[in-house]
């Protein structure tokens, strides 16, 4: 299926909204669908500041900005979604709601509708079996901040046929982005490299080596990093990390992905990162 105008969303966050605001960009119809109204709200002024900064910023036109808004429909739960062409999930980490949800859209959305996930860590496969369209399971795995980030992971689950692959491919090209193609193993591409970088540089300071500040530096200047592993631990969330890092270790059952005590202890607090205002830095400011 490549004729597709209209692309369905599920979820508003961080993540969702991202991929609403691409989406729209691109041309798309966009229908984002939250859990509640107060969520969707959110979710929505989030695009609409974004939005305004990229006009005020120069990069956007006003009226270019106002014809993206227009293509942009929230709403509450997915009943909206039986006239998509595509969907991309784009929920938490947790394997249950996901299947919950791909169960739900399976049953809305048109036969060769092709369910896309946003998941960092969960396996396509067991997505897909909560449908009865397998082949047309994939992942589409964007990175934070979407309307920045050029990159796109996509997820080739068992059973995902090579037609979803080129479409998901060509949708996301549309939208700027440059995919890369992984197979539906635990952390993909990225993560797999990314967790166990991050959880060196928690140990590091874990164990007194040196302060945030200087393993931050170090890694900028030394590796010629745009931002340091604990800055970026908070950029990504220290609960997205842990969870993550607990999907590879049950995995692989090796060491370097065992989640340090440390970054259990501050999730444990709510010290998530820039999300929650305080990670190993406090972002209240």
């Amino acid at each position: 299926m490549t004729n597709i105008q209209t692309i369905g969303v599920v979820g508003c966050g961080l993540m969702g909204s991202g991929i609403v605001e691409v989406a729209a960009r691109a041309g798309f119809q966009v229908i984002v669908s939250e859990a509640n109204q107060d969520f969707l709200q959110t979710g929505l002024h989030r695009i609409e500041q974004s939005l305004a900064r990229a006009v005020k910023k120069g990069k956007l036109e006003e009226k270019a900005s106002e014809a993206i808004r227009a293509r942009i429909h929230g709403v509450v739960g997915l009943d909206a979604f039986a006239d998509v062409d595509l969907v991309i999930e784009a929920v938490s980490e947790n394997l249950a709601l996901k299947q919950d949800i791909f169960s739900k859209l399976n049953a809305i959305t048109r036969p060769d509708v092709i369910l896309a996930s946003n998941t960092s860590s969960i396996s396509i496969a067991a997505l897909a079996a909560a449908t009865s369209r397998p082949d047309k399971v994939v992942g589409m795995h964007f990175f934070n901040p979407v309307p920045v980030m050029a990159l796109l992971e996509l997820v080739k689950g068992i059973l995902t046929s090579d037609e979803t692959l080129a479409t998901v491919r060509a949708i996301g090209e549309r939208m700027g982005k440059t995919p890369v193609v992984a197979k539906d193993s635990p952390g993909f591409i990225v993560n797999r490299l990314l967790i166990p970088f991050l959880l060196d540089a928690i140990r590091m300071f874990e164990s007194g080596l040196a302060s945030k500040e200087d393993i931050d530096t170090g890694v900028k200047l030394g590796l010629n990093h745009p931002m340091g592993p604990l800055t970026l631990a908070d950029f990504v969330g220290l609960d997205t990390t842990l969870f993550v890092a607990d999907v590879l270790y049950e995995e692989y059952g090796d060491p370097t992905f065992k989640a340090p005590p440390l970054l259990r202890q501050m999730v444990a607090a709510g010290l998530l990162g820039r999300k929650s205002g305080q990670g190993f830095y406090d972002w209240r400011k």
